[in-house]
């Protein structure tokens, strides 16, 4: 384990970001355990590492073997006091409910060894709003990283009131060990770095499809060709989730009582017809072939 900070992460949530932080882990040689309470959603985890792992050995980033071995280092379980007896590092995955968290902080914190340092991967509650619950505020801070999570990609540090330079240092050396960017913000944000970022464009671009100006297969389009990006603000909200993004954004609201700030209609009626995005097969648009990977779509020769 020579060049790293910890040897056992314990990851909490096995969603779309739990399950790819696991597997990310994995890949990079830490051992890792991964909670659900739910047997099923691991089961899903489990199919998702499998299918991420045939692509990277497509891709070439990976050999026959790493396929072979990677998964053998998660440890799955629905048992909250097995997963986190020997981690160094916990990073809690679970939705974007303020007092589920701190419920869940206040038991990481009961059941993990002294040294264990607790992060949230939260993209809207900071760590201030839990860090009380626990006894050991100097090892607690937001870990965001971003979807997907795979090399070259960044993840967000930010404090708490207690948190010391020794833990942030850790969990830096930590980020750059699984091959991510680490971005350590200067002071406290609602939002972090990129995420608020990204949520000006996103409001920005339900904006402009709520009021009857353009389509979502239009708003890409012309952000795709104009940025020369990959996948456009609306290929970007399957892949975080419609029931990811109605939570972040009930957070920030329940805050600010801004009815700006609120879950936007269209999101709304996405998860009512239960079309989430890319873990449904269908959002804006329809999976595992989007629309928007197509060159004549992206030309608007579709047609």
């Amino acid at each position: 384990m020579t060049g790293k900070p910890f040897t056992t992460i314990s990851i909490i949530g096995a969603g779309t970001m739990g399950a790819q932080i696991a597997l990310l882990c994995a890949k990079h040689g830490y051992q890792v355990w991964l909670f659900s309470r739910s047997q099923h959603t691991l089961v899903q985890a489990t199919s998702r590492h499998s299918q991420e792992l045939e692509s990277l050995l497509q891709a070439g980033q990976i050999s026959p073997q790493e396929q072979s071995r990677i998964p053998e280092r998660i440890q799955l379980s629905t048992d909250l006091q097995e997963t986190v007896a020997r981690a160094d590092l916990v990073i809690e995955n679970v939705p974007e409910v303020l007092e589920l968290k701190r419920e869940l902080f206040a038991r990481l914190d009961a059941l993990c060894p002294p040294h264990t340092i607790l992060a949230t991967d939260s993209s809207s509650i900071n760590i201030t709003e839990i860090e009380d619950v626990t006894q050991r505020r100097e090892k607690v801070l937001n870990l965001h990283f971003v979807s997907p999570v795979w090399d070259d990609s960044l993840v967000e540090l930010m404090r708490g009131t207690a948190t010391t330079d020794e833990t942030i240092a850790s969990v830096r050396k930590f980020a750059r060990s699984i091959s991510l960017v680490p971005f350590v913000l200067l002071k406290e944000s609602s939002g972090f770095l990129l995420g608020r970022v990204w949520r000006s464009l996103r409001q920005a671009s339900l904006r402009v499809v709520d009021e009857g100006v353009a389509t979502p297969e239009d708003v890409d389009r012309a952000w795709m060709i104009s940025t020369k990006m990959p996948i456009g603000p609306f290929g970007l909200m399957d892949m975080v989730g419609m029931d990811v993004l109605r939570d972040v954004d009930m957070s920030h609201y329940n805050k600010s009582g801004n009815p700006a700030d609120a879950p936007a209609r269209i999101v709304q009626d996405k998860i009512e017809r239960g079309e989430l995005g890319i873990k449904t097969g269908k959002g804006f648009y329809t999976y595992p072939k989007p629309a928007f990977q197509s060159p004549d779509w992206l030309k608007g020769n579709e047609d």
